[in-house]
């Protein structure tokens, strides 16, 4: 198993009320997890976040603290719900209703990566299955957390900004903003995780650093957005998905030319998003 389960990177003084995270760019796929599944090394990492801990990195030299999960998203899923467990997988758990995620084996322990590739053969048990939730899953959301309460308590409210990367073919066959595809896509639940004032502020940011941004369309967010935000209660959560392809090559796996270029233009992001300022900003209707 990985050794650690996250990192949190903290400013040297806390200036806003934002909290960035990632929670599936985790890359620490250890012997014991290889040895289990029956993809190879290449393979296993199609559905990880590659790189995006790297390009949101500098979040802390602008105020505010980011956390990032270690143990990769195809060994646990933190951005499903704990108890998203998925029959076709663990031993002796009763069928029941499921979600579509569950349903398509993306579950808080996955059955497939990316294009239904099957991690595993056979099934894992609960006491293992079990496990990974106890020693991954509580822990970085125990702490994801305690940064929201810390930013809520010390500015008056609370952003979480919730990075993840989302592969080309997601977007090729969309035609928005004036027949531009998007570059990024801000998932807030159709405003049901944040409010208007915070998804516009994140939203002018991306757009000023010259990217074309579609809103809640193909992802409007997933657990975290939907656990965590709370407008009403000056918690917000914008879930950040951006194209690959604008910094890696997603068949090898590795950054390609513009990876320092697109980092450089999301540092004004960042900056940008880190301004938000929890005094400034008007409580969102009930």
């Amino acid at each position: 198993m990985p050794k650690a389960v996250f990192h949190v990177f903290s400013p040297k003084k806390l200036q806003s009320g934002v909290v960035f995270a990632s929670p599936h760019s985790g890359a620490d796929y250890s012997q014991s997890f290889l040895s289990r599944t029956i993809l190879n090394r290449h393979q296993i990492r199609s559905s990880e976040d590659a790189f995006v801990d790297q390009l949101f990195a500098s979040a802390p030299a602008f105020g505010v603290p980011f956390l990032t999960a270690l143990a990769p998203r195809a060994f646990v899923d933190l951005n499903r719900a704990a108890d998203e467990l998925d029959p076709a997988l663990v031993e002796g758990l009763k069928q029941k209703r499921q979600n579509p995620r569950v349903a398509s084996g993306l579950g808080v322990i996955p059955r497939v990566v990316a294009h239904g590739q099957a991690i595993y053969h056979g099934k894992l048990s609960q006491s293992e299955v079990q496990n990974r939730i106890d020693r991954y899953w509580h822990p970085y959301h125990k702490a994801l957390q305690e940064l929201l309460r810390q930013a809520q308590t010390q500015f008056g409210q609370a952003i979480l900004v919730d990075c993840h990367s989302m592969p080309h073919e997601a977007i090729e066959a969309m035609g928005h903003c004036g027949g531009q595809k998007p570059e990024v896509v801000l998932g807030d639940r159709f405003g049901a995780a944040a409010s208007a004032d915070v998804m516009d502020h994140i939203e002018e940011a991306f757009i000023g650093a010259g990217l074309t941004v579609s809103r809640n369309a193909p992802f409007a967010g997933a657990y975290i957005t939907q656990a965590y935000g709370r407008p009403s209660r000056r918690q917000h959560a914008v879930q950040v998905e951006i194209d690959r392809a604008l910094y890696m090559n997603e068949d090898k796996i590795e950054p390609n030319g513009n990876f320092a270029a697109l980092k450089a233009l999301l540092d004004s992001v960042i900056d940008e998003i880190s301004r938000i300022n929890g005094e400034q900003m008007p409580l969102a209707a009930e």
